[in-house]
């Protein structure tokens, strides 16, 4: 069997002899190279010619920014960065220059500290390996809706007029799905009248400054969820990495409540336990949409709300950057709408009746 061949391009000697050990670890994984800046990452990838490349963001000379572009636009490389937790502004414009995921490398150097990274390493590292190649590297500038294109719902679309039918959208996502929500939630040519909510598949600490970001981009207002938050409409709450989000009514107002994950929830934020949580609150004036991401999280709650009434849109496989969680929903065939990317913002104004 031909292994995948891996570059470890970080500038710590230390973190590159511990991921080379992780990596390796895997049957199936060669790391063939490693490099201590951007320069020499790619020489190391002409030469050497890797099937993906890990990436520390901060070097010398060449940095981990410079690299990623030249490796996702001349490369077509598939990337995985692996950065401290102080920068997470910055993995999030790594995401947006064609990174497919991050893990989080802690901020101790101790050999134990960086060992507790290995699971989610290898885990990331044999979802990016199963991307289909003509989605693996997929830029911001390939993503982001243009200004001009922003939907609105005064553009004569059927269903103008209605009453409206949706006063909730929760929304589901994994690898990819950082640049896929920045582009729906940009993409709202004004605030609306319903509320989003979000469960990304994410590491604590890091949604905090996810979601700064992306209200920096949108018209709604996008925070962090704490818990007690009122769920209100024209504000986008983001579930916090390692915990997980559901809902609950109090004094007649939807209110959030962060909880611990169970120990059956194999992903963290769960979208299951957000999309049932909020389908007996919601019932029918809900649209759940599933985005790109691996494994099945999703079909269960949105058999959930489909049993209430509600709608529910999957991601197209033509724009999923990983088309697992959205196949899994169409498979339990309570799906209403597949769509491209740049339709479910348009998708859900024309459902929800808005004008």
């Amino acid at each position: 069997m031909k292994k995948i061949k891996i570059v470890v391009v970080d500038d710590s000697a230390f973190s590159r002899r511990t991921i080379t050990k992780m990596l390796e670890g895997l049957d199936s994984v060669e790391v063939v190279g490693y490099a201590i800046n951007g320069e020499e990452g790619i020489q190391k990838v002409i030469a050497l010619k890797p099937d993906l490349v890990t990436l520390d963001l901060e070097m010398p000379k060449m940095d981990g920014f410079t690299l990623l572009r030249i490796l996702t636009n001349r490369f077509s490389l598939p990337v995985i960065v692996i950065s401290a937790l102080s920068g997470a502004d910055k993995v999030f414009r790594a995401l947006e220059l064609g990174a497919l995921d991050f893990v989080p490398k802690p901020s101790s150097n101790a050999s134990v500290d960086l060992l507790s990274i290995k699971e989610d390493l290898l885990k990331k590292v044999l979802q990016v390996l199963a991307i289909k190649p003509g989605n693996r590297v997929r830029t911001s500038s390939d993503q982001l809706l243009p200004e001009r294109t922003a939907v609105k719902s005064e553009e004569g679309r059927a269903g103008v007029g209605l009453q409206h039918t949706i006063d909730l959208v929760a929304i589901g996502s994994s690898t990819g799905g950082p640049p896929a929500l920045q582009q729906i939630l940009s993409s709202f040519g004004q605030k609306y009248p319903f509320a989003i909510v979000v469960s990304q598949h994410m590491p604590a600490g890091f949604t905090k400054a996810f979601a700064d970001r992306l209200n920096r981009s949108s018209h709604f207002d996008v925070k962090e969820a704490e818990d007690g938050d009122l769920v209100l409409p024209g504000r986008v709450l983001i579930a916090p990495g390692g915990n997980n989000m559901v809902f609950e009514v109090c004094g007649g107002q939807v209110t959030a409540r962060i909880v611990a994950p169970s120990e059956s929830d194999r992903y963290i934020p769960s979208v299951d336990v957000m999309l049932q949580s909020c389908a007996g609150i919601y019932r029918k004036r809900v649209a759940a949409v599933i985005l790109t991401g691996m494994g099945n999280d999703g079909s269960k709650g949105i058999r959930t709300i489909k049993e209430q009434g509600g709608y529910v849109i999957a991601e197209s496989e033509e724009t999923a950057v990983v088309y697992g969680m959205p196949r899994e929903a169409v498979a339990t065939g309570v799906v209403d709408r597949i769509v491209p990317l740049d339709q479910v913002a348009g998708e859900i104004i024309l459902q929800g009746g808005f004008s």
